[in-house]
């Protein structure tokens, strides 16, 4: 393999497109549109996270870089998501303080083990291990953490603090000369982020009420009336370090929480990346995306913030504002590195209540109940999965990883339960010339004392007893067969389990007086019962290429040479 190729492999961003004053041109309008929007969504997603404001813009600077250069999709925005920062808060709640230093290093080293994680997988080339969350089981969680996030930000939205006694806090709420004024705020943000949404979505609805929010702060002195804003945050840029140390039971405590969060963060980046790919008619490799996503939680966490991910409305923006390569992303994060040295001053002023509008509003879509209901229509097991993901993550508050862990461990019961139970069935042969469900064609049987069988499986350890038992109540409604066929070119693969079901049918048969024949064995399913003897064992001329070539024989009352 030339040089070239082999590098490229490793460092996906060496296949960029060269750039052009053109291209660079779209790409720096669609990075700064971007970057404008990130820095207070940032700063928001860290309040959700329940970290340092500072630490939002931390995760929106180098992850972003270090994402868009190691991960297979050029325009996928990383950096805080609502849903990640959701998930960093209930998994680390039960562990210490929201925003005391306890709770940093917590976040950090969530950061650093779900980014190795991500990292192993995508490096072993597992990325498809993240198809363990099923769409039942992200409907449920997503749902779910969506109501959390919302009524979890009601309080910030009305300035109240219900730390304490959460009644105590209302009566001092309620005559608190700034509480009006908060809820005036919060509100009207939420009003505006709306109205902008619905009827003016290609304005940047977030950046102007930032904007107008903080003069408003400013002018008002809406601190000074007893509203709490942002407050100082850092100026400068970060600086990489080693996180602080935590005990092994808090490193254990995380280690369930970083795989749910590796898997749930992956599945949400996942999803921008093919809408993505679909809207550029482009390839994208998900193991490749593993390892960038992975790196770039490993560089949040070794800059001191809390895991990112994939930002679904922050791609669909870059690409509307026509961004053309990975170059978008470095232009925010230069917007960013800038609102870092010089801006912060100014975001210290914006409002809290504002910062909740912003994470209330985009997160409220996500609730979707009728995607719920839907799989009730589709498939009750699937419906079902999704309710009991909902509701536990909804009672197993703060640990919402538990919620994704019922779904996981419910799919996987459901999905054996089913493969325990696969679609057994008499065929026989239907006017159109093919092999068909008997009973629901009304069709009579091949020949008088034949019985023909297909199973729509895999033949082994789950589905093997299904076969036999179906076979042996078969024989005993119909003591006048004499000739059992198996049609199995529905049955893809044969375990070692299989086999045994295969001999033990023999034997069963032989002891009946029933003879035994096998249509249409796929090439992998032969190779199995080759090498296991299972070829040699069956009668001569018992054994038919083609369902066609066994009915013209069995209906003759001869067997084909073979």
């Amino acid at each position: 393999m030339p040089i070239a190729p082999r590098l490229s492999r490793f460092l996906p961003f060496l296949r960029w497109p060269r750039p052009t004053m053109q291209t660079l041109r779209k790409d720096a309008w669609a990075g700064i549109s971007v970057g404008l929007i990130l820095i207070p969504q940032a700063i928001a997603y860290a309040s959700l996270a329940g970290m340092p404001p500072e630490t939002g813009l931390y995760a929106a600077l180098v992850p972003s870089i270090i994402g868009i250069l190691f991960g297979s999709s050029q325009l996928l925005s990383v950096g805080p998501v609502a849903l990640t920062s959701m998930l960093v808060f209930g998994s680390l709640s039960a562990l210490a303080t929201p925003g005391s230093p306890d709770w940093i290093a917590l976040a950090v080293w969530l950061a650093l083990y779900a980014g190795v994680i991500q990292l192993a997988l995508g490096a072993f080339s597992l990325g498809r291990i993240a198809n363990l969350v099923s769409q039942p089981v992200l409907t449920g969680f997503i749902n779910a953490a969506a109501v959390l996030i919302v009524v979890s930000q009601l309080p910030a939205l009305f300035g109240v603090d219900l730390s304490g006694d959460w009644q105590l806090a209302l009566q001092r709420a309620m005559h608190a000369p700034g509480t009006l004024l908060a809820v005036l705020m919060g509100l009207s943000a939420v009003l505006l982020l709306v109205l902008f949404k619905r009827y003016l979505p290609n304005w940047p609805g977030i950046l102007i009420v930032t904007i107008v929010a903080i003069l408003l702060s400013r002018g008002l002195g809406y601190e000074a009336a007893g509203g709490q804003v942002v407050g100082a945050i850092p100026a400068g840029l970060p600086l990489p370090g080693w996180p602080a140390a935590i005990s092994f039971e808090s490193h254990q405590q995380l280690w369930p929480a970083a795989l749910i969060l590796a898997l749930i963060s992956f599945t949400e980046a996942m999803t921008s990346c093919r809408v993505l790919a679909r809207r550029r008619q482009e390839q994208w490799d998900e193991d490749q995306e593993l390892v960038g996503q992975g790196l770039a939680k490993i560089g949040s966490g070794m800059f001191g913030a809390f895991p990112v991910s994939g930002s679904f409305s922050r791609s669909a923006l870059n690409l509307y504002a026509g961004a053309v390569s990975g170059w978008s992303t470095l232009f925010s994060a230069l917007c960013v590195a800038v609102g870092l040295l010089l801006l912060t001053g100014w975001v210290a002023f914006l409002p809290r209540p504002v910062l909740a509008a912003m994470i209330i509003v985009p997160v409220f879509g996500l609730i979707d109940f009728g995607a719920m209901r839907r799989l009730f229509t589709i498939s009750r097991g699937d419906g079902v999965i999704a309710l009991v993901t909902f509701s536990t993550t909804l009672f197993s508050t703060p640990r919402l990883h538990w919620g994704v862990f019922a779904g996981i461990g419910l799919t996987m019961v459901t999905f054996l339960y089913h493969y325990t139970r696969p679609r057994i069935i008499a065929v026989s042969l239907h006017p159109d010339g093919t092999l068909r469900d008997s009973a629901r064609f009304d069709l009579p049987p091949l020949a008088p004392d034949v019985l023909a069988v297909r199973m729509d499986s895999a033949l082994n350890f789950l589905s093997g007893p299904a076969l036999e038992r179906f076979i042996g109540t078969r024989l005993q409604q119909h003591p006048e067969v004499r000739r059992l066929l198996l049609c199995a070119g529905a049955i893809n693969s044969m375990d070692a389990s299989g086999v045994d079901t295969f001999q033990s049918l023999q034997t069963t048969l032989a002891n009946a007086g029933v003879e035994l024949y096998v249509s249409n064995i796929k090439k992998q399913v032969w190779d199995v019962m080759e090498a296991a003897g299972l070829i040699a064992s069956v009668r001569e001329n018992h054994v038919f290429q083609t369902d066609r070539e066994a009915v013209a024989a069995l209906q003759q009352g001869r067997q084909l040479q073979p």
